[in-house]
């Protein structure tokens, strides 16, 4: 059987980039994670189970449970949601969701080691670099390290960039031997 989490997944990304899309994270964050309690309660699940409801009743339901404070696209979800009979989903996708937002809001720790000191322009184009590149703010530390020649040498949690002139000559060097 498939794990819940796994068909979660896609509809918390759908609904994670539409409401990046939107500018609205937050509260299509709130609106997941009290529709998710609101499944959660027993008697709702229990209603939302009842044979005699169509998938549209049944998203009309949790749609009134939720008051007037949902927006309309998180309703739309609801009934791509019911259509599919994954009602049922709503922790998982407020979960997945939630560290969607969470990685994306989060500062990734950039250190470059040059071979000379970065002067503050070229700091500024690299944290822009870096941020296009990796979807997230940065915090760019620096250090020099003359035995690199010339270049830099950057780590960004597990991606590292090895543009130095060291690191171009132990490749060639190491396609040499073989």
């Amino acid at each position: 059987m498939i794990e819940p989490t796994t068909l979660a997944r896609p509809y918390a990304r759908a609904a994670f980039e539409h409401a990046r899309a939107a500018d609205q994270l937050g509260v299509w964050q709130a609106s997941l994670a009290q529709l998710a309690a609101l499944t959660a309660d027993h008697k709702v699940a229990a209603s939302l189970r009842h044979p005699d409801q169509t998938a549209a009743q049944r998203a009309a339901t949790l749609m009134a449970l939720a008051g007037e404070s949902l927006p309309p696209a998180v309703g739309n979800l609801l009934h791509v949601l019911a259509d599919n009979g994954r009602l049922a989903l709503l922790p998982e996708v407020s979960m997945l969701f939630e560290q969607l937002k969470r990685s994306v809001e989060s500062a990734v720790a950039v250190h470059v080691v040059s071979a000379y000191p970065l002067s503050e322009i070229e700091a500024d184009q690299l944290t822009e670099s870096m941020k296009a590149r990796l979807a997230r703010s940065v915090t760019l530390t620096s250090e020099t390290d003359p035995s690199l020649l010339g270049g830099a040498l950057i780590r960004a949690n597990d991606l590292v960039i090895d543009g130095s002139i060291r690191g171009r000559l132990n490749k060639l060097a190491g396609s040499l031997n073989q």
